[in-house]
């Protein structure tokens, strides 16, 4: 596949198929860190399962490559199957044995195994199993069948997690119940996971990587941050930046936080957080205002220089901008999105220096990363 060679890179998950699987046409090719969360995102039916399933080993395309941090599982001459894999592959709908409680469920699948990763008292601590133990699964919630099925998937000591749209379910208190168990297993274990998702908002909230899917193709890859500056996300009505960001200090008198995101600085209102935490924050594309020179008096509290690197027409009335802060040569990008009059009358263009004000970014859901 062009663009890889048959030397796969350690640190990295590396994947190139193309061909037809059933109606699914597929033209895919990324490679992104082997740690963290890497989100596959795409309108449904847009091959994205598809391309799990590849991954997996569930289905095979004859043209095809397919890595982990330097080990090959496809090429033109090797193929791994499934179970030599070790993908923990949870689907959307966990199957689960409905005779089994959920421990004979756990220790069914850690006997397999010798828990190089974690064992089974870890698994049951960290997902909060305790309290289900004797239960069989007809007698257990959704999310509960969900936390089962991760714990099932973690006692086979997989080297990648892969996750496909666990959280599509309709009730949002539901998703918000299982978010912080993903959560806890990337704080506890250096596993990483891709996870399949058409829903922004959860990958908002735990992806350091994006993979963009749309007609079977990968149209866009990489840090989270630069590739919601990608038109296809840009132009949604609901188009923001993430940014990773570190606590650097607390103002008592105003309420405000200090976050620090490489040279920049955000003062954002929130309670007392501990220096050093990381904080994930939104900043929505219409929080941010454009100035052609810096404001003298304003209640704006975060005013950064930048520089115009591309903008897209949002309907009739407004425009989208694509910014890199210049503040310290950060290169932290931002989304502003403002009214075609105002481009107009502020004559801005393509590569112009600016003012972004924004208004006050949004910490994630719980904050912490």
């Amino acid at each position: 596949m062009g663009g890889f060679t048959k030397e796969a890179k350690k640190g990295y998950i590396e994947v190139a198929f193309n061909g037809s699987l059933a109606s699914i046409l597929l033209d895919t090719q990324f490679s992104v860190p082997a740690k963290g969360v890497t989100a596959i995102f795409g309108p449904p039916g847009c091959g994205k399962t598809t391309l799990a399933r590849c991954i997996a080993g569930v289905q095979r395309l004859p043209n095809g490559f397919c890595a982990i941090d330097g080990e090959i599982w496809q090429d033109e001459t090797t193929f791994r199957p499934p179970h030599l894999r070790r993908v923990a592959y949870v689907f959307q709908l966990p199957i689960l044995s409905s005779h089994l409680s959920v421990r004979r469920t756990l220790l069914y699948n850690a006997s397999h195994s010798e828990p190089t990763l974690i064992d089974f008292d870890g698994v049951v601590e960290l997902l909060g199993l305790a309290p289900l133990l004797e239960r069989t699964p007809s007698h257990l919630s959704k999310t509960e069948r969900q936390r089962l099925a991760l714990g099932s998937a973690l006692l086979g000591q997989p080297r990648l997690l892969l996750l496909d749209d666990p959280l599509i379910v309709r009730d949002r208190s539901a998703k918000c119940e299982i978010l912080p168990f993903l959560e806890r297993i990337l704080q506890s274990l250096a596993l990483p996971m891709i996870y399949i998702s058409h829903d922004i908002t959860d990958i908002e909230r735990l992806a350091d990587h994006l993979v963009m899917m749309k007609d079977g193709t990968v149209t866009a890859a990489g840090p989270l941050n630069v590739t919601q500056s990608d038109p296809a996300l840009a132009s949604r009505s609901e188009a923001a930046i993430c940014l990773d960001t570190m606590v650097g200090g607390y103002d008592g008198r105003y309420g405000l936080v200090k976050l620090r995101l490489k040279s920049a600085r955000f003062l954002i209102p929130a309670v007392p957080l501990r220096p050093g935490a990381r904080l994930r924050l939104r900043i929505a594309a219409g929080d941010v205002s454009i100035a052609c020179e810096p404001p003298r008096a304003s209640s704006i509290l975060n005013v950064f220089r930048a520089r115009i690197t591309a903008s897209l027409p949002h309907g009739d009335a407004e425009v989208t901008l694509v910014l890199t802060l210049e503040t310290g040569h950060s290169g932290v990008p931002l989304l502003a999105r403002i009214t075609r009059r105002s481009f107009d009358a502020l004559r801005l263009s393509i590569g112009a220096e600016v003012f972004a004000e924004e208004l006050c970014g949004k910490l994630g859901d719980d904050g912490m990363r």
